[in-house]
């Protein structure tokens, strides 16, 4: 039988090309000691994997049902699973494993097999820079911050927060200088942990290109609400208040989440202070939501999260996938881009309505008078806010820029944590207009610095390009018309196999997100699709 192998050319799918005849007779021929030598690296790469998914499920149970008693013994267990996984990932049976196959990669018979073998030298070259004991105080301070920040949260007082924090940073330069000591920027390091090969120096680039143009285009949309206050109103009944009972939008959001696809055989679906996605792998993929009197909230954070999970639920599960390096995400740019091309341009399009809104009138019958046309307009209301989780799509990246800008000048020394509420105050004034009274509508409102995500923001909005990258893709492969009416009418299968062939399996077989959007758009991360998806879809929305 033919093995297939990897076409780049636009819209091609991810094949496996074919071993040259005259390599696989050799390895055949010889037993093969590298293919000895990769059989034995994947068995301990699949251990490392498994603690790997046991600390999934304490995280996860951390973050949803685990009394607050328990904080510091589940501390302590996660330090001991850090040291087991450091230990086993930087053993000599894994150093022996890794310089059996350092460099010949090449000479392997599969793309997937190729990535395993890169990505596995890198992080043991990364992971075996780190000492032990710099592990073990990783793991321990990511739980005592993360209690920390509840206890902050609960007092909206960010001073509770700010001595584990500012240990927290330290912590995670220390960490990016000793496994990246080749970054030319300590921050680099960080960055490298969630988007590989992206730097500051490039995200400046990109990211002023964004501020560019959406600063005039919320400069346009906010002086027409000025002048014609009700171009944007909400619809009365689609104002939130406790009229939306969290128990109707649960089962509705699960209704949704299994229609887009969700397995619920190999998932649940729980509630959360903060909505994420966790648990141990594709096969046990959990995602938590939250809900409040604004039903766009809750709505859009189970989406939001369907998204995440139906990558995690589509990983490649093959011999040369599962467990492996090259079924798991290429970077969190890549998964944010899943969840939120599911968010953005699904659930945030006009044709998303006709399918919903039927459901929104059973579970809601108050909402009968609101039309398809009343709910997108009412959920695509551009209303810069405190929150970035609740943020409309043309603000969110001047949110997920503050915290970048935070982030790096922490790094760097040029602000101590102390000064951080002041400055975010001053930033939301000046960048959207608006006071920012307490700490919980202000720095303590993400949970990502308390479990030590520094560097993660960035990805929020580079997922936000990919997005409209891969849905530009999308709609030449599928056609316009034809994916924009299988959305209105619920006909999820399409683009969510589209996008599990294209990006789901592909996993990080490409060394990079520049190159799987090579291979499936035809040029790198580029901001253009996305801005002219604003101007378009805002320009109409507001008549601008």
């Amino acid at each position: 039988p033919l093995v297939r192998g990897l076409r780049l050319a636009r819209g091609a799918p991810l094949l496996f090309a074919a071993l040259p005849a005259s390599r696989a007779i050799k390895l055949a021929a010889t037993g093969s000691p590298l293919l000895s030598a990769y059989d034995r690296l994947k068995r301990l790469l699949r251990d490392v994997s498994a603690l790997s998914e046991v600390d999934g499920i304490l995280t996860y149970d951390e973050q949803c049902f685990m009394p607050s008693g328990a904080a510091e013994a589940r501390a302590s267990q996660k330090a001991v699973l850090a040291k087991l996984r450091h230990q086993l990932s930087t053993s000599d049976d894994m150093r022996d494993a890794i310089e059996a196959v350092r460099g010949r990669e090449e000479e392997l018979p599969d793309p997937r097999m190729r990535a395993n073998v890169r990505d596995a030298v890198e992080a043991f070259d990364k992971e075996s820079r780190k000492p032990q004991d710099l592990a073990e105080q990783e793991a321990r301070l990511e739980s005592e911050t993360f209690q920390a920040w509840q206890k902050a949260k609960a007092a909206n007082d960010f001073s509770l927060f700010a001595p584990n924090l500012s240990e927290m940073f330290k912590l995670k330069l220390e960490v990016a200088q000793v496994t990246r000591p080749a970054c030319v920027e300590a921050y680099d390091g960080a960055l490298d942990a969630f988007e590989r090969g992206m730097t500051a120096e490039r995200l400046d680039v990109i990211f002023q290109e964004l501020r560019d143009g959406l600063v005039p285009l919320l400069n346009q949309i906010m002086a027409k609400k000025a002048a014609q206050p009700e171009v944007d109103a909400p619809h009365p009944a689609l104002v939130p208040g406790p009229q939306w009972t969290p128990a109707q939008q649960l089962d509705l959001s699960k209704e949704v989440a299994a229609e887009l696809g969700y397995s619920f055989t190999n998932g649940r679906l729980d509630i959360s202070s903060h909505p994420f996605t966790g648990g141990a792998g594709p096969t046990d993929v959990r995602i938590t939501t939250r809900f409040s009197e604004n039903w766009a909230e809750g709505f859009g954070a189970t989406i939001h999260e369907t998204g995440h999970s139906l990558y995690e639920q589509g990983r490649d599960l093959s011999e040369e996938g599962r467990g492996l390096p090259s079924s798991s995400a290429l970077s969190m740019g890549v998964h944010e881009s899943q969840s939120l091309l599911w968010e953005r341009m699904v659930l945030q399009s006009r044709e998303f309505w006709d399918y919903a809104t039927p459901k929104f009138h059973k579970r809601f019958p108050f909402t009968k008078e609101a039309t398809a046309d009343d709910f997108y307009a009412t959920y695509n209301r551009v209303s810069p806010g405190f929150i970035r989780v609740e943020a409309d799509e043309v603000t969110y990246p001047l949110h997920v820029i503050l915290r970048y800008d935070i982030e790096r000048a922490l790094f760097r020394g040029d602000m101590e944590v102390d000064e951080v509420p002041e400055y975010w105050r001053f930033r939301m004034k000046s960048d959207l207009g608006i006071d920012v009274t307490t700490d919980n509508e202000g720095c303590l409102q993400d949970i990502h610095w308390a479990f030590g995500a520094i560097g993660y923001f960035p990805s929020y909005t580079l997922g936000a390009i990919i997005a409209a990258q891969l849905f530009d893709a999308a709609l030449a492969d599928i056609g316009t018309h034809t994916l924009r009416s299988q959305i209105s009418r619920g006909e999820f299968g399409p683009l969510r196999e589209w996008l599990r062939e294209k990006v789901h399996k592909v996993g990080s077989v490409h060394r990079s997100p520049d190159d799987l959007l090579q291979s499936i758009c035809g040029q790198g991360v580029s901001p253009q699709p996305m801005l002219r998806y604003l101007r378009e879809k805002y320009g109409a929305l507001y008549g601008l």
